[in-house]
């Protein structure tokens, strides 16, 4: 049974940073397509970044040059730098993989999730 653990949410001023991570079990990351997605309340769950194959990796645009999507293989762990954070990141952001390497945009395209972390940014 696959389980995504993501932590590394909090309150944080704009203009700060925050690093999530996802850890996995019951499935290699680096050979699935693995993504950040988040959700403000109102709001559909939305793309943030993902990863697929040889790392190739996809941004909202968003959050193109502020956030940074990895994985450690040998961690079993997804990552997501977030830098300059603006009060409309606000959300709560969730980890998600796919059985397949290649990664998509939509959240129909992942088969699993984790149980989500929020993040805050204050003005």
């Amino acid at each position: 049974q696959v389980q995504l653990v993501e932590s590394g949410g909090g309150l944080v001023q704009a203009g700060g940073s925050l690093r999530l991570s996802c850890t996995s079990s019951g499935r290699t990351i680096g050979n699935s397509a693995m993504a950040w997605f988040r959700q403000a309340p109102g709001n559909r769950r939305e793309l943030v970044a993902a990863i697929g194959r040889a790392d190739f990796a996809t941004y909202a645009d968003s959050v193109k040059g502020r956030f940074t999507i990895s994985r450690d293989a040998a961690k079993n762990t997804l990552y997501l730098q977030m830098n300059m954070l603006k009060f409309e990141d606000t959300a709560v952001y969730y980890c998600a993989g796919r059985r397949g390497i290649y990664s998509g945009v939509r959240p129909d395209d992942y088969d699993y999730w984790g149980q989500g972390t929020q993040v805050t940014v204050g003005t």
